[in-house]
């Protein structure tokens, strides 16, 4: 920060010489005062020169943060625009799913009442069969009493 002492040095200068009676105006010492433009002509290069570094850093600093925040947000939206698609299937397949269950339940009812009524057809069968040849027993029975 030799440019900023250079100034201040100036500014020193200027406060400390003498002043002429009954105006503004002082009495500087001419190669003093050269001597201090000098300096900072010298310097100043130097100081834009690192202003100018600075700013451009500053300026690819926004950018990259710029990028980076731009692709955090396409992140997030395809992570969104995902999930919604993972929501939206998965809702499907809770529709497909109790369609499924809905449809197997029916076929198992089906399939139940179908073998009571198979069962109870068979039994019914049985029980007809059962009582011919209980009929036959008493008949044969019968006739075995009849013939002593």
């Amino acid at each position: 920060m030799d440019l900023l002492n250079a100034l201040n040095e100036l500014e020193e200068l200027i406060e400390n010489s003498g002043k002429i009676p009954f105006t503004k105006k002082v009495m500087v010492e001419e190669d003093h005062l050269l001597d201090l433009l000098d300096r900072i002509r010298t310097t100043m290069p130097e100081e834009i020169r690192q202003a100018k570094w600075i700013i451009q850093e500053r300026e690819k600093v926004l950018n990259d943060s710029q990028k980076e925040a731009m692709r955090i947000m396409d992140d997030a939206q395809k992570q969104l625009e995902r999930k919604a698609d993972d929501s939206e299937v998965v809702r499907q397949a809770k529709i497909a799913a109790e369609e499924i269950i809905a449809k197997a339940e029916g076929i198992a009812r089906e399939i139940r009442d179908g073998a009571r009524g198979y069962a109870d057809d068979i039994l019914v069968n049985l029980q007809e069969s059962l009582g011919k040849i209980s009929g036959q027993i008493e008949q044969g029975r019968s006739e075995l009493k009849t013939m002593k």
